[in-house]
């Protein structure tokens, strides 16, 4: 019971803040470093040709134009095949870090199948220290061209955030990271969950060498979007 204790009260204890990430990031940027130089390998594109980032967003939106369309491609994959490719080894063009709603299977919405988006998802889309460090594993270890930040509409957890009530077990450990984007919003919830997309955005880019590395050297996109329920449809934020 004592250790539970403990771990509970480590969880309610307040977020890690900008400055604080910003400081782990800069003790580990020795092995960023190394990491980071993967961006070398890759050449600049031809004058006037998209940028690999560049096509990922695109791939990622024109899979989810299929998708509002009721028109994927992704059920037709030969599923068997996909296993065997990706059985020793994964190549996903795109990273996305999404909430955990229920009503965003992220593969279904941008039409895509096994291997080819890097996931990670968490309530409220935030960014932890482990979050930034899934994303780096993409991005600098599978080759990921582009991460998408992807927030929706009717955020459970940014709606709870907005009430500021006191919440049952560890959801209030989430508050700290969203209040930032609840500053922002001035009490509305689409404008916070855009707001909180945004910010994510730029504190993965600022918080992280091996991604500030990639996106500097026009090897790594990191945009931020907008999923809408009723629609489907992607928005992109940033």
């Amino acid at each position: 019971m004592r250790k539970i204790a403990h771990f509970a009260g480590r969880a309610q204890s307040p977020a890690p803040s900008r400055r604080h990430l910003l400081q782990a990031a800069a003790g580990a940027a020795g092995i960023f470093a190394v990491l980071g130089a993967a961006a070398e390998a890759s050449p600049p594109p031809p004058a006037g040709a998209k940028s690999a980032p560049e096509e990922a967003i695109e791939k990622l939106l024109a899979g989810n134009k299929r998708y509002v369309e009721g028109r994927l491609q992704s059920p037709r994959a030969d599923l068997a095949r996909l296993r065997r490719e990706t059985e020793q080894t994964q190549k996903p063009f795109a990273a996305v870090l999404s909430c955990s709603d229920s009503r965003l299977p992220v593969e279904l919405v941008f039409d895509q199948s096994l291997g080819q988006i890097f996931v990670a998802r968490i309530a409220g889309n935030i960014t932890t220290p482990e979050i930034i460090a899934s994303l780096e594993y993409g991005a600098a270890i599978l080759g990921t061209k582009a991460i998408l930040v992807l927030a929706h509409e009717n955020c459970g957890a940014l709606k709870a955030a907005l009430a500021g009530k006191p919440a049952p077990g560890q959801i209030s450990a989430l508050y700290p990271h969203l209040q930032p984007a609840v500053r922002e919003a001035g009490g509305s919830l689409e404008a916070a969950a855009r707001a909180n997309a945004r910010l994510q955005a730029s504190l993965l880019r600022e918080a992280s060498p091996v991604l500030s590395a990639l996106a500097s050297k026009g090897a790594l996109a990191i945009r931020a979007g907008y999923y809408s329920l009723a629609s489907g449809r992607v928005a992109l934020l940033s």
